[in-house]
């Protein structure tokens, strides 16, 4: 028979951390389904639990549940605990956190004794702050023991032990949560069928190594200023929450807690002078910025006063400046529930007053927890974190704080946004215009600015910031600190894709300013804009939100080690800050395309939009706020690819680049990264896509469609079909039809419902084209439609139509990305031969075929060298399909599962056991 838990259940490590009511059960749940596997011997059930006094009742499944506020009385076992714990018979106790205050004479009581587990690596760091010295003394590696009680503390014998690599900014909670809680409890599962197998082994501890540390009390943690800044930040982090490293301020004692190290540059701040510190603190947006002796900082997030009075660092010069709050009738009854709950807990303090201090009444961590659940419980589902209890630890702050968060108030500021605004197509539509770094909208850091134009009549629609390299660093920096440190490393992957289904909500409710700016900057038709470019941007949010918590690693069988059993198994994890760098022609969809998977994985980004198109990427920005994304995650800086661009691809903290543009960008974007950290990279870049039509199809659609290949989106679009293989025999009425459905398209304003094509991005891209059609005029292709600027304001093309393309031909060997259909003929039924034409370009992009013959288009489908293949039809893609090219069109996907890979890292796990 076994017994699991006891009052260890509500002790982990020191003596006053305390784990919630949800993690006893956690424990309790696992414990039991562990032990449905052991032999009858073991009667396969757990007999008691003995754990604090709480408001449930005595039974958890059938199994009683002794609620005992203490064990014994001047080190004498009290005799009505006694004869509880044995009532239930146990033949082993299994104590789930350390429990050196138990008896030893119940320890020794079932005839296989006790294991317990402590959250150390034995004989380093034993005593009730083991995992407080681990970050005190910067240990590289904790872990936990599971080892057989005796009569000394933390000295029994070694029945196994784990650990893990301490990051530089873990926690006692990081830790906690990670590793020391999930591994301990199938650990001490482990050790329990290690015994009912008879093969637990009793390893001596040795003593070499062994150190003890006591609890750490007050008086005992303020902080040495004249020491490195890592080591002032172990000290911080290791007294965080209890009991807290302190110094003093101002002739006060001030605690400090939310230590992280800081490896961007210094934030701007205020300066804050700390006895016996050399350099002056800074208070910053973000937190104290503090110095070590190395001229190395760290920060940290929140500060406690004498009083129990806790406040963002942040708001040390401004803290007493919040106004009282008066409570209406319904938060006043808010009020009173909340009173009775205090009451419960404090019961040594007679009557709740608004000065009555939760923690100077003797409250614990773990009413901490008991609070904030029963807040949610009774309190329509308020969710408080424990910190707001840290935060306002008085009655009447309490209240304040509780009715701020019911209102709404205590959230952080709202995003200033400085818009542009335009009255067009019947709606105003507001425009941000700065860089977007780290949840705020701002200047460039030297105040540049360059004009963004309207394509349709060439005017200037706003100025726009021109990031600088030290916007680039300031993004990549609030990048970083979002993933090491923000709450965005640490949300489950659930949250996160709740997050990103918010988002696509908004996109969509915001769709027709989204495509109204979309026309206005890039000159995409509006009815294109709000079908394609973004409602393909929605449906991407959408589908990748979907995968946030499917990400998944494998087990992998591998060869044993005998007599020793392996376990190897893969993580999936995120790669950290990535970079992304999208072109002109579908500015949102772009950005989507490779954000919503960057996210997805649990990464942050910094985006550059194109030049010449940032406005969408900008309004994105804006919504992603709205739609509870922390600062720091999703960054946007306008500017040049020369400066921006290139600063992005050199950035030593950033792991992983991805781009779509030409491909000589891209060779030199893939030598940066190289030269740089060889951070990974993935290139979407330039293409010739062949399209092949046989005499044997369905004319009619084939002339549609393959009107839609080329002049789809004015023909900037990456798939466009750069060269048509039309077959002999139909060449001719292809040609005729083609000329005649070009002559019914209106060329005209993008925001006018019947205009089928409007004005090509930008002027220089303009004058490219016209330039490309002269070159095949002198060449000698036909020029049999268009190939002349429209006479009209703006920067609107003709459709053109180009025939008798030899293979020798710069028209045939170049992508025109415009409005160009470049058509070859092929000798009828010569299939080889025209896939050896289509085939020779260094480009693989897409590809197409129409044909009747099932066939004919399989074979050729294998054949064509592309990363797509359309057979029947064209620009048919889903954000369920894999997107990318070969050969010198990149490498890489977008959409699709394939896509989460470019944001993933596979790490291999192996253990021996």
């Amino acid at each position: 028979m076994l017994r699991w838990g006891s009052q260890a259940l509500r002790r982990f490590s020191t003596g006053r951390r305390f784990i919630s009511k949800n993690q006893a059960k956690l424990a309790l749940r696992l414990a039991r389904k562990s032990i449905a596997s052991l032999p009858e011997r073991w009667a396969n059930r757990v007999v008691g639990v003995f754990t604090v006094p709480d408001n449930g009742d005595g039974k958890k499944d059938g199994t009683p549940v002794f609620k005992l506020p203490k064990w014994r009385v001047k080190g004498k076992t009290i005799k009505e605990v006694a004869e509880a714990y044995r009532s239930v018979g146990a033949d082993l106790n299994v104590l789930p956190f350390c429990t050196q205050f138990i008896p030893m004479d119940i320890i020794d009581s079932p005839k296989h004794g006790s294991i317990i587990y402590h959250p150390s690596i034995l004989p380093r760091h034993r005593g009730a702050s083991a995992i407080n010295w681990t970050l005190i003394m910067g240990d590289k590696k904790a872990g936990f023991s599971v080892f057989w009680a005796d009569d000394g503390l933390d000295t029994g014998p070694i029945l196994l032990q784990r650990s893990c690599d301490v990051e530089p900014n873990d926690t006692v909670d990081a830790l906690y949560n990670r590793f020391l809680f999930p591994e301990g409890i199938k650990a001490m599962v482990e050790a329990v069928q290690l015994i009912a197998d008879g093969k637990a082994p009793r390893i001596p501890q040795p003593e070499e190594g062994a150190t003890y540390e006591g609890i750490q009390k007050k008086e005992n943690a303020e902080i040495s200023w004249d020491q490195s800044a890592e080591v002032l930040h172990n000290w911080i982090r290791g007294h965080d929450k209890v009991p807290g490293a302190w110094t003093e301020i101002n002739g006060q004692m001030v605690t400090f807690y939310g230590s992280t190290l800081l490896n961007s540059s210094v934030p701007p701040g205020e300066p804050l002078e700390i006895k016996g510190a050399k350099k002056p603190g800074l208070v910053t947006k973000n937190g104290l910025v503090l110095f070590g002796n190395d001229g190395k900082a760290l920060m940290v997030r929140n500060l406690q006063f004498e009083d129990g009075k806790m406040i963002p660092a942040s708001q040390y010069f401004s803290a007493g400046e919040t106004s009282v709050v008066e409570l209406t009738a319904e938060e006043v009854k808010v009020a009173e529930t909340i009173k009775v709950i205090w009451a419960g807990i404090l019961s040594n303090v007679p009557i709740i007053e608004d000065s009555t201090d939760f923690f100077k009444s003797g409250a614990s961590s773990m009413d901490v927890a008991r609070l904030v659940e029963e807040i949610r419980q009774k309190c329509g589902g308020l969710q408080l974190q424990n910190e707001d209890v840290y935060m306002a630890t008085k009655f009447e702050d309490f209240i304040q704080k509780v009715v701020r968060k019911l209102r709404g108030e205590d959230q952080e500021a709202e995003l200033v946004v400085d818009y542009v605004s335009k009255e067009v197509n019947e709606m105003m539509v507001k425009m941000p215009y700065q860089c977007f770094i780290n949840g705020q909208f701002t200047d460039a850091d030297d105040g540049k600015t360059y004009d963004t134009i309207n394509p349709t009549d060439g005017s200037t629609i706003c100025k726009v910031s021109y990031a600088s390299l030290a916007d680039v660093d300031k993004a990549v920096a609030a990048a970083k600190d979002a993933f090491e440190n923000g709450e965005w490393g640490r949300m489950n992957a659930r949250e996160r894709g709740r997050l990103m289904y918010r988002l696509a909500d908004l996109l969509e409710e915001n769709q027709e300013e989204l495509a109204t700016i979309e026309a206005l900057d890039s000159g995409a038709v509006y009815t294109l804009a709000l079908k394609t470019h973004i409602g393909m941007s929605v449906q991407t949010f959408r589908y990748f939100a979907g995968w946030c918590d499917k990400i998944q690693g494998s087990t992998i069988p591998i060869n044993q080690a005998r007599p020793n059993r392996n376990l190897t198994f893969t993580k999936k994890e995120p790669l950290g800050v990535c970079a992304i760098i999208i072109p002109w022609n579908y500015p949102l969809m772009m950005l989507a395309w490779k954000s919503a998977a960057c996210l997805a994985a649990g990464n942050t980004l910094v985006l550059k939009p194109a030049q010449v198109t940032p406005l969408t990427a900008l309004k994105f920005a804006e919504l992603s706020v709205k739609a509870g994304f922390p600062k720091g995650v999703i960054n946007i800086i306008p500017g040049s690819g020369g400066i921006a661009g290139q600063r992005l691809s050199e950035h030593p903290d950033i792991r992983k680049l991805g781009f779509t543009g030409s491909t000589p960008i891209g060779k030199q974007i893939m030598k940066s990264c190289a030269v740089s950290n060889l951070k990974k990279v993935s290139l979407e870049l330039g293409g010739k896509s062949p399209l092949i039509i046989f005499n044997d199809c369905e004319l009619e659609k084939a002339v549609r469609m393959g009107m839609g290949a080329v002049f789809f989106n004015k023909g900037e679009n990456c798939i466009a079909a750069g060269r048509l293989f039309v077959e002999e025999s139909i060449h001719d009425e292809f040609v005729t039809r083609v000329v005649e459905e070009i002559k019914k398209m209106k060329i005209g304003d993008p925001l006018d419902r019947s205009t089928d094509h409007g004005p090509q991005n930008h002027k220089a891209h303009l004058e490219k084209l016209l330039q490309y059609c002269e070159t095949g005029v002198k060449e000698g292709a036909t020029l049999v439609y268009g190939g002349r600027q429209v006479q009209r304001p703006g920067f609107f093309m003709e459709p053109t139509v180009f025939t008798d393309v030899e293979d020798h031909m710069y028209l045939a060997k170049e992508e025109s990305f415009g409005p160009i259909m470049v058509i070859s003929k092929f000798q009828n039924g010569d299939i080889d031969g025209v896939l050896q034409r289509a085939n020779n370009t260094e480009y693989g992009l897409a590809s197409g075929v129409f044909t009747r013959d099932i066939n004919k288009a399989m074979y050729v489908s294998e054949k064509l060298e592309a990363g797509t293949v359309f057979i029947n039809t064209y620009n048919k893609t889903d954000v369920a399909a894999p997107f990318g090219g070969v050969k010198q069109s990149g490498f890489g996907k977008d959409l699709g599962e394939e896509a989460l890979n470019e944001y993933l890292k596979t790490k291999t796990v192996t253990l021996e056991y």
